[in-house]
């Protein structure tokens, strides 16, 4: 019980802020699941099944909140899906930690164009599907590998190519819930068929499962109303800060 009451906490703050900046449910929840000793496979299937529900309260919420971009969604999804199920397909074949190190220098990257883009004057731009297209792949694909990672590469990616930040955080969270979809569906076949042994027992993360689930859901409309009302450059230098952040975080464990 004591382990689903923590869970619950790290699902409800987790998705807080994945519902108001578009990223770090995943990245926060795999690091705390990793943390406890779990193999990297099971980490994203565990993370990914969790979302399934959360992807789509908050889904639902930006939704309701008018944040959603739905052109720039119907091209974006497509694209993640087929990187999320590659990126299954890698993960439960070979071991994909070498992406690590490169997926954190893109992160520092782009935390710092983020931050130095809030001070300036820029214009915001549409989204063509030339940028759309390899954005979406390789987000999928690092988000199926990783337990989390979606949000960090496309929303960042959307908001430096000079796409409204309401808009790209809100679209990006719920064409999540479709990427997030087909992942959990390419573990489960891959569970299913034998192809792979799930490096271990499910029953035991039920509690955090549960946790990750009904936190997530219990804070999802919070983030989209964050979204929704606060002003958009401070949404950015949020955006900013947050990856700048998660980059220093994980250069510190590689390197450490």
């Amino acid at each position: 019980m004591t382990e689903f009451f923590l869970f619950l906490l790290v699902g409800f703050l987790a998705q807080a802020v994945d519902g108001a900046l578009g990223m770090a449910y995943g990245v926060i929840c795999a690091t705390v699941l990793a943390s406890s000793g779990i193999p990297p496979a099971q980490v994203s299937a565990t993370v990914h099944f969790s979302k399934l529900f959360t992807t789509a309260g908050s889904a639902a919420a930006h939704g309701w909140q008018r944040n959603v971009d739905w052109k720039l969604l119907l091209r974006l999804a497509p694209f993640g899906i087929v990187g999320g199920v590659v990126g299954a397909v890698v993960l439960t074949s070979i071991d994909a930690s070498i992406m690590r190190p490169i997926v954190t220098a893109y992160l520092g990257l782009v935390g710092v164009w983020l931050l130095v883009r809030s001070f300036k004057s820029l214009p915001e731009v549409p989204i063509g599907l030339p940028f759309v297209a390899p954005l979406g792949t390789v987000g999928g694909f690092l988000d199926a590998i990783g337990g989390g990672g979606w949000g960090p590469v496309v929303t960042t990616g959307l908001l430096g190519a000079g796409a409204p930040p309401r808009f790209a955080v809100g679209t990006v969270n719920t064409a999540e819930f479709f990427v997030t979809l087909f992942v959990a569906a390419s573990f489960a076949i891959a569970f299913a068929s034998g192809s792979w042994d799930g490096d271990g027992s499910f029953e035991t993360l039920f509690p955090a499962i549960a946790g990750l689930v009904l936190g997530g859901l219990l804070a999802a409309p919070f983030g989209a109303l964050f979204v929704k009302h606060v002003r958009q450059i401070l949404l950015l230098r949020a955006v900013g800060t947050l990856i700048t952040l998660i980059a220093v975080y994980q250069s510190w464990r590689f390197f450490g």
